[in-house]
């Protein structure tokens, strides 16, 4: 029936520009349609948890147990999100290797985006959830709705500059001439989504930090789900090739902003957003962007690091800049894995950190760590026995094959060096220790990446581009595993059971 709506849809169209207005107030209706069946259920099915019940649940589930039931939901909706990303790459890879590069440079920009949402979000988050943890109500909803207008109105300049300067922007992100075409139709549509992307960034982990993680996977996994569905519609059937892969983007992140907002406000959070308690907030902006600092120092290096690396690559034409995209798609899905148990890791930590339950911060990190290095272990042997297969599957290029398969082989060795990584830099953030975080946010994509990119790549020549993220891994473990042993040190006992 979905599809036959669709169709009759296209068919009385007088153009295509016509069929994607259609198409987007269609996607809007049926979101509406599933939000109010979503109330529904959850009425029915969910009595409203009070506060005191959440402080429990977050303070006194055994800390294994509460870390998967909050990591679950997170690294479904994780995947989903890389799957659909993925999915950009596969249908556009079908279109040509320039078109498949396009797809690697737009994730420089879209890097930009999440590294001021996140800034935002975890920013906001982790207070949140502090203060939730301390039973201070009034300031976590100060500095929740302080984070989600303030990503809003970021987004909308970033929207309108990076429209009005988009050639120069790509350019500077990596675009060949070749590449430049297909990038700049790709991205008017993620610039054009770019508030609600960003604010639903804010929306989703102050979710996360509440400890109500199932509920941000619906929104996210929802326009996910409609995202895949939109690039194979627009992109084959309907031929709007790669701005085709652009607005099925842009809608099903406006998608998963509208059912992530409706969470706040049918009153299923703790925190209230408001422009009143906007107001209140102005005061905290400075502690949640130094607190949401390392996500931007992580973020917005890794655009950096993401501009370098494709320049770096596009010297040898735009089968490296194809191979590296497929390749860091590809990793970053299996790292997504360990990525959301530390996502379940976080909102234990920051509540607990709050309620001086120390010895549950502690647990909690040997245990995230742990399971962690034993998924990505069996994901990297996977990976590491089928590498060739992999890039193939996004882009049947013997030079494209042949670059990727190297590369991928080298991050996925490296793979079992980042879990301890990614935990000390979850714990000093979630507990609010902006600075330590913020350093060693830096290292992977930054601090430790570039000079190691730029010397490889000068010896090494197209070796040092395909062997530099993985060297980067490796040096960031040693650097901060003394981080996390002093910090345990010096973390007092817990005071109450």
């Amino acid at each position: 029936m979905f599809l036959l709506i669709i169709k009759f849809m296209y068919v009385t169209c007088l153009n295509r520009v016509v069929f994607v207005l259609y198409f987007v107030v269609f996607c809007l209706f049926c979101v509406i349609i599933d939000l109010y069946l979503l109330n529904l259920f959850w009425d029915v099915t969910h009595t409203s948890t009070n506060a005191d019940k959440q402080y429990d649940l977050m303070t006194k589930t055994p800390v294994g147990k509460l870390i998967i039931k909050l990591g679950i939901p997170t690294t479904i909706s994780m995947l989903v999100t890389n799957i659909y990303n993925m999915a950009d790459t596969y249908f556009v890879g079908t279109l040509g290797t320039s078109a498949s590069g396009a797809v690697g440079i737009v994730f420089g920009l879209m890097a930009i985006l999440q590294a001021v949402g996140f800034m935002f979000g975890h920013g906001a988050g982790s207070i949140v959830s502090r203060k939730l943890g301390a039973k201070d109500n009034e300031t976590a909803d100060a500095a929740g709705s302080v984070a989600f207008f303030s990503s809003l109105l970021s987004g909308v300049i970033i929207s309108v500059l990076g429209i009005a300067f988009s050639t120069p922007l790509l350019k500077l992100l990596g675009s060949t001439d070749t590449i430049l075409p297909y990038a700049e139709k790709y991205a008017f549509w993620i610039l054009l989504a770019a508030p609600v992307t960003m604010a639903s960034f804010v929306l989703n982990n102050i979710l996360r930090y509440e400890g109500k993680a199932a509920l941000a996977m619906i929104g996210l996994t929802a326009g996910g789900f409609l995202n895949i569905f939109g690039d194979w519609l627009l992109i084959n059937v309907f031929e709007l090739k790669i701005s085709g892969a652009g607005i099925s983007t842009a809608v099903s992140q406006a998608i998963s902003f509208l059912i992530l907002l409706f969470m706040f406000l049918s009153g299923k959070t703790q925190c209230k957003l408001s422009l009143k308690n906007f107001k209140k907030g102005l005061p905290q902006i400075k502690n949640v962007v130094a607190t949401g600092l390392p996500s931007l120092t992580r973020q917005g290096l890794s655009s950096v690091s993401t501009m370098l690396l494709n320049n770096s690559a596009g010297l040898y034409g735009d089968a490296a800049v194809a191979g590296m995209t497929i390749v860091n798609r590809i990793c970053f899905f299996i790292f997504a894995v360990g990525l959301g148990i530390g996502q379940g890791f976080q909102p234990v930590s920051a509540f607990n950190y709050g309620a001086k339950k120390y010895k549950r911060v502690r647990k909690g990190f040997f245990f995230t760590w742990g399971v962690g290095e034993a998924l990505l272990a069996v994901l990297a042997v996977i990976g590491l026995i089928f590498s060739d297969n992999l890039v193939g599957f996004f882009r049947d290029d013997p030079e494209v094959i042949r670059i990727g398969s190297f590369a991928l082989k080298a991050q996925l060795i490296a793979l079992f060096f980042q879990p301890l990584s990614i935990c000390c830099n979850m714990t000093f953030q979630s507990v609010g220790k902006n600075k330590a975080a913020t350093f060693l946010s830096a290292l992977r994509s930054g601090l430790i990446f570039i000079p190691i990119l730029l010397i490889t790549t000068r010896f090494f020549g197209i070796t040092g581009v395909q062997v530099s993220q993985a060297v980067s891994d490796v040096v960031t473990f040693f650097i901060s595993l003394p981080f996390m042993i002093v910090f345990f040190k010096k973390l007092g006992k817990e005071q109450t059971d």
